[in-house]
Parts: C-alpha cells; sequence; structure tokens
C-alpha cells in the first residue's frame, strides 16, 4: 500500500489531528486483522475508511450521530450503538480487534477492555494506542509557566487541557499491561511514537485552528478546499510529525496485545 496517509486526514481534518492520525494509520499497515474485525469506539468512522482498504466488520461506538456519519462514510460492514462495556454479542465472536486513540476517553476502560476480551477468540489479536504521561508533561504552555515560577499556573492549564481533549488515562505501558492482564489479553509489543515536539504541534494546533470552526458550523467540513495545492504549505509543514516510527520520548504509545 502506498497511500499518502496525512494528505488523505488533512482533507477532512483539522491539521493538529490529520499528523497524528497519519502516523497511526500507518502503523496498522504492518499487521493483518484476521476477519471479522471489531472496531472499538469506531466513531465517524474516517480513520477505518483511511487506514484499510476494506470495510472492517463491525463498528462499535455509544454515541448516535458519530455512528450515522459512519454509515455514510461506508467504511463497515455493520454499525452498532453500544457501550463497549456491554457489547450486544455472544462470547468469541470476533477474530481481531482494533481501538484507534479511544481507550484514554473512557472511565470504565477495564470494564472495557474485559468485554473486548469476552468478545475475543482464544489468540485473537488487539491493536490499540493512546498517550502517555508525557502527552501532559510536555505541553509547551505549562512548561514555560513552570520556568517562570508559576507551577499552580501551571498545574491548573495542564488540568485544563487534559479536560479539554478529555483524556482519563495518560500512563505508562506497566499500568496498560496490569489492566490487559486483568482482562485476559497478554500485551506483546508496545512502542512510543509522536515526538514531543509533534505534540506541542498538536498542542498550539488546537488555538491556530480555532478558526476551522466556523466552515465546521456552517458547511459541516473542516477544509473548505480539499485540494493539494490548497494544503501544499500545511502538508509541508506538518510532515516531519507525521512520522509513523518509534520515538523513545514519545507522547503516545502503541499496543499489541492478545487474547489468552
Amino acid at each position: 500500500m502506498n497511500k499518502d496517509f496525512l494528505y488523505l486526514h488533512l482533507r477532512d481534518l483539522p491539521y493538529f489531528r490529520g499528523m497524528l492520525r497519519a502516523a497511526e494509520a500507518a502503523f496498522y499497515q504492518e499487521f493483518e486483522l484476521p476477519a471479522p474485525t471489531l472496531d472499538v469506539g469506531c466513531g465517524d468512522g474516517h480513520f477505518a475508511t483511511i487506514a484499510f482498504d476494506h470495510k472492517l466488520d463491525v463498528g462499535l461506538d455509544p454515541w448516535g450521530g458519530p455512528i450515522r456519519q459512519a454509515a455514510r462514510l461506508g467504511g463497515y460492514r455493520g454499525l452498532v450503538q453500544a457501550d463497549g462495556g456491554h457489547a450486544p454479542f455472544p462470547e468469541g465472536s470476533f477474530a481481531s480487534a482494533l481501538s484507534n486513540s479511544v481507550l484514554e476517553h473512557i472511565p470504565h476502560v477495564q470494564a472495557v477492555l474485559a468485554e473486548t476480551a469476552r468478545l475475543l477468540r482464544p489468540g485473537a489479536p488487539f491493536l490499540f494506542c493512546v498517550p502517555n504521561p508525557r502527552y501532559l508533561s510536555e505541553l509547551s504552555l505549562a512548561g514555560a509557566m513552570r520556568r517562570i515560577g508559576l507551577t499552580s499556573l501551571s498545574r491548573a492549564y495542564t488540568e485544563w487541557f487534559r479536560r479539554m481533549s478529555r483524556v482519563e488515562h495518560a500512563v505508562e505501558p506497566d499500568a496498560w499491561q496490569v489492566w490487559l492482564e486483568e482482562s485476559g489479553f497478554r500485551l506483546e509489543r508496545w512502542w512510543h511514537y509522536f515526538s514531543p515536539q509533534a505534540m506541542r504541534a498538536l498542542e498550539w494546533g488546537h488555538y491556530f485552528g480555532a478558526p476551522t470552526l466556523l466552515p465546521h458550523a456552517l458547511f459541516r467540513r473542516w477544509i473548505i478546499v480539499p485540494t493539494r495545492w490548497n494544503l501544499a504549505l500545511t502538508l509541508r509543514l506538518v510532515r516531519k510529525y507525521a512520522v509513523p516510527e518509534p520515538h523513545p520520548q514519545g507522547t503516545f504509545t502503541f499496543y499489541v496485545a492478545r487474547r489468552v
């Protein structure tokens, strides 16, 4: 597969989301996900339509709006609106599963992991990615505040950013390993990605990208003219951050687990 994942994401997303999703989409090309595949927290289905050349079997999400959008995009054979901790499928219904940048938002994540394990057959792979502690510790504004002695304000900004991005869990791999093993998985591999510099570009993207809220509100599009010539400068500026390679100080982590 020879896709420009960055361009494909930037056509439809603000740049700070697009560059992260581009790196993640490239990682999935390394793996074969045997059918039937479950996407836990499929959202609007945009990621799946770009990352995979085939329809995934089932997308599951608790929210009706994203499910309807996913239906329009057509990246799944089936869509189910349900909580990931209580999915309406028999035990062992799926041969693989993924969850892309979703689990960090779920307060009852251990229940979702246990339910995903119930739905998977023995030996089935489960791929997912989430932010780690550097997602918050590498925030540029918080760091600047600390350096000039505004420690309380730095902590307040970090907490605001966490709440704004709805991140419930930004922990190290050893915590995820415990949760996975308690749920019936074996953690096989993991790697950090998305450098601290990329994270700071993502942080500032929340502010520089504010003007795109208007076209999204009016036309339901983040980018009004999603052509290569219109996106050429953005592609040039952010491609160095959308690197699908491990980084020892990366702010996100990709996990490869397997149902025992």
